[in-house]
């Protein structure tokens, strides 16, 4: 499997097998390692399996190395993927972080946290001022992967509520640790903003929210994800994120 998804060379394959304790196990790959769950390879792989006609809309379970999990594919054809109760983690000092993407610290949003989340993965979640910010960003790879490394982190989330089409929030996503200079939709890391942003914005505590994050844009790969949730007291008791795919022109790989 590793072998295959290096000669993919896609920011995740995802490989859909049997299981003995739920409808399937799905085991994810970078090109360089094995990652415990991916967002967009689980929409990926049940659209497929729709369009192919495997499967019909319903709810299913999947194990993965993130625990088991329930995919929801919808009569629309959407599918969305439940994700882990999140973790507010690490805060990091932007000092450490502003010189890996080439901007200054008044570039940064003044009172939210830079930190580390994770539904599933954990995520650096960055945010800048406006769209013109992060679309101008200068990635140095080397320093991310040293400070990805350092917090056990998959990469950076840069993001600002600056967008194009109305979305809440606008991401790019660094994950040159898992040889991924850029990914052009981050399941995981956008279910860690939404309840990042449920906790710290005011106007999305305490209520069922639903969150559209664009991304993709600086690599001309646009995407749209969905996230649903539901807070209570404060707290995220439930978080799913989704959308909708297409198949692709396959690629041929030698074994």
């Amino acid at each position: 499997m590793q072998i295959a998804a290096a000669q993919l060379g896609f920011s995740e394959t995802a490989f859909i097998l049997p299981s003995s304790q739920a409808d399937y196990q799905i085991r994810y790959f970078t090109p360089k390692e094995e990652v415990d769950v991916c967002g967009h390879a689980t929409v990926a792989s049940f659209s497929l399996l729709n369009q192919k006609e495997m499967v019909k809309p319903g709810l299913y379970s999947i194990e993965t190395k993130a625990g088991l999990l329930s995919v929801e594919i919808k009569e629309n054809e959407s599918v969305f993927l439940q994700q882990n109760p999140p973790g507010f983690l690490e805060e990091i000092s932007s000092e450490e972080i502003v010189a890996s993407l080439g901007i200054k610290e008044d570039q940064l949003v003044s009172g939210m946290s830079i930190q580390v989340v994770t539904t599933g993965l954990r995520a650096i979640l960055i945010p800048v001022k406006t769209l013109d910010i992060l679309l101008g960003l200068e990635p140095n790879m080397e320093k991310i992967t040293d400070i990805s490394r350092k917090y056990d982190s998959t990469g950076y989330h840069v993001f600002t509520l600056e967008t194009l089409h109305g979305a809440s929030a606008h991401c790019r996503n660094f994950a040159p640790l898992l040889d991924i200079p850029e990914e052009s939709a981050t399941g995981t890391s956008n279910a860690a903003l939404a309840c990042y942003l449920a906790k710290y914005r005011d106007e999305w505590k305490n209520k069922e929210s639903s969150y559209t994050f664009e991304q993709g844009y600086s690599m001309e790969k646009p995407s749209e994800l969905y996230a649903s949730l539901s807070v209570e007291s404060g707290k995220v008791v439930n978080i799913n994120i989704g959308g909708y795919a297409s198949e692709y022109q396959s690629k041929k790989i030698l074994i």
